[in-house]
């Protein structure tokens, strides 16, 4: 794994990553060198894993066409994590037990005086049957 690397495994590896990409391209070292502006020694020593300068690193990525490979160094952040924050829905503390019992009992009576007075309940059919269920709940658990 990458992760478990250490500094030297990284250095071969992208050396034998840039020698496959030369290899590919059917160049050989001294025409990389050249088209990178960069001695055919500095290249083997990168192909190698035996250190080379950042210079000539970007020198040879750029002339083996991978400047893309640059920009997965540090991607640009398309979400700012901040504007999330603004967006977020405010938070909502738990409600007690006891506080839902008496919201459930209030809706429940206003709902039965808005029945006998033949006006239409507070409330959906949802919230009262959502009511009426808690209540009976509660019931079942004082037995």
């Amino acid at each position: 794994m990458i992760e478990n690397q250490t500094l030297n495994e990284h250095e071969l590896d992208l050396g034998e990553k840039l020698k496959r990409l030369r290899l590919n391209k059917n160049w050989d070292q001294k025409m990389l060198a050249a088209r990178a502006g960069v001695s055919v020694r500095a290249l083997r020593n990168l192909e190698a894993g035996n250190g080379s300068t950042v210079k000539t690193l970007l020198s040879i990525v750029r002339a083996l066409g991978r400047e893309s490979w640059l920009e997965t160094i540090a991607p640009v952040a398309t979400i700012n994590p901040l504007t999330l924050t603004s967006r977020a829905s405010k938070r909502v503390r738990a409600t007690s037990p006891k506080v839902r019992i008496n919201a459930a009992k209030r809706l429940l009576a206003n709902a039965q005086t808005a029945q006998a007075e033949g006006q239409q309940a507070p409330g959906s059919l949802f919230q009262i049957n959502a009511a009426r269920r808690l209540l009976e709940g509660t019931e079942q658990e004082i037995e």
